[in-house]
């Protein structure tokens, strides 16, 4: 890979996790606020009201210091400047009322843009979401932001809501020759030197009818890579491949929505985030001057 374009590709200072305080947002919220931990980044916890007459419930708002206390990593009666104190991680908690959570979001993304998203996903596969669109695929699909979705019910996953910890051992990366996808090869290659505890299995995917060429990637430490071609059904065949290596993080790069049949049928990413087992990450292809 080309070190001096991967150094220009952002590091994540600044995390959104918008919320509407199910169970399955409680879930994103983790994965959202370890992040954060991580890299000692901004954090804001948005919640969007559709009663555009009512007060915040702020009651409701996830609260940090209690997860904190409940991970072990802050003592029970810390006060609120110990996060910052001990992470270097802000939190912020905005509450806006609105009939739209998604155009909501996009706007406040348009005057407050983060790095990373991270919101909870349950997956649809009905025919209703082509009237009505899932508010997690609009807020990724036109705020083109990197977007880290968690499935509300998940066999694997990245982080243990009980005790925080963190695990990383298998990732999924479907790639073609359009969109580039070296954003999204530099991206996990840095989750697994991040998170990866032990050599983590990075597996690149092309699904179609020959091979590609492969980007000659060299392995490191705590990673390294593997590559796999079959032919027939895109999206079948990256849930299957999930499957098989048992992935716990898929990373796939979008070039958000374009066109008609998007908007209809929803585009790969969506398509695979509605069946996928596993947080899904992605990626967009704006970062056009990455190369490997």
């Amino acid at each position: 890979m080309n070190n001096n374009a991967m150094d220009r590709l952002p590091f994540v200072s600044s995390v959104l996790h918008p919320t509407d305080f199910s169970a399955a947002s409680d879930r994103a919220f983790a994965y959202a606020l370890a992040i954060a931990l991580i890299r000692q980044t901004e954090f804001t916890i948005l919640h969007v009201n559709p009663d555009k007459h009512s007060e915040a419930d702020w009651a409701r708002f996830p609260r940090v210091r209690e997860i904190l206390e409940r991970w072990g990593l802050l003592e029970i009666g810390s006060p609120r400047s110990a996060v910052f104190e001990k992470f270097r991680t802000r939190v912020e908690k905005v509450a806006i009322n609105s009939g739209s959570p998604s155009h909501a979001t996009i706007q406040y993304l348009d005057t407050h843009p983060a790095d990373l998203i991270v919101m909870a996903t349950e997956g649809r596969s009905d025919l209703s979401r082509a009237i009505d669109r899932s508010v997690a695929e609009s807020i990724a699909g036109w705020s083109g932001t990197m977007t880290l979705f968690v499935p509300g019910k998940a066999d694997r996953g990245l982080v243990s809501l009980e005790d925080g910890n963190l695990s990383l051992r298998n990732i999924l990366i479907p790639i073609d020759q359009q969109p580039n996808p070296a954003a999204a090869l530099e991206f996990a290659r840095r989750a697994a030197e991040t998170i990866g505890e032990e050599a983590v299995r990075i597996t690149l995917l092309h699904v179609g009818d020959s091979p590609i060429n492969i980007p000659n990637l060299q392995d490191g430490a705590n990673w390294s890579w593997h590559s796999e071609h079959r032919q027939g059904e895109v999206v079948a065949n990256i849930c299957d491949v999930a499957e098989k290596v048992a992935a716990d993080l898929l990373v796939i790069t979008t070039a958000g929505y374009d066109g008609v049949g998007d908007v209809i049928g929803g585009n790969t990413t969506e398509q695979v985030l509605r069946l996928s087992h596993c947080p899904v990450l992605a990626v967009p292809s704006k970062y056009t001057n990455i190369k490997y």
